[in-house]
């Protein structure tokens, strides 16, 4: 599929994707103590894909993404299930918070909210590359 995109979009999504990428991480790394989280980054970080996708095609969305949406939520269901395995293991109730480093709040919350991250990422791609080869 060959796309014709203006000059503006081109060096606009350049421009804004390696912002959209960070800002993603940023929500993800603020939201298990604050609004944001998993869900939210991830749907900015699919959106700096979509918007590669429109600028460049989806060629070049699939080979800046570097590996298969499949992948992504594969490894985000694991995540987020160990997430809630690992504290049965030290004897306490699935899900419940066991925090590594309590004072930069790493846990099994962090790891939760990294496997909807994946899983988000890699549903909203999987819905949009389907929708552009139709």
């Amino acid at each position: 599929m060959t796309t014709t995109t203006s000059l503006i979009l081109r060096t606009g999504a350049r421009v804004l994707m390696p912002l959209l990428l960070l800002f993603g991480v940023f929500l993800l790394l603020r939201g298990h103590n604050a609004p944001g989280g998993g869900f939210a980054g991830g749907l900015v970080v699919a959106a700096a894909y979509i918007l590669h996708f429109f600028a460049f095609g989806l060629d070049a969305a699939r080979r800046a993404l570097l590996t298969r949406p499949e992948r992504l939520i594969g490894s985000g269901l694991l995540l987020a299930v160990g997430s809630g395995i690992l504290p049965v293991l030290f004897g306490r109730p699935f899900l419940t918070s066991l925090w590594f480093d309590p004072a930069s709040g790493i846990g099994t919350p962090m790891l939760f909210d990294l496997g909807v991250f994946l899983v988000v990422i890699g549903v909203v791609l999987i819905m949009a590359f389907t929708l552009a080869e139709e």
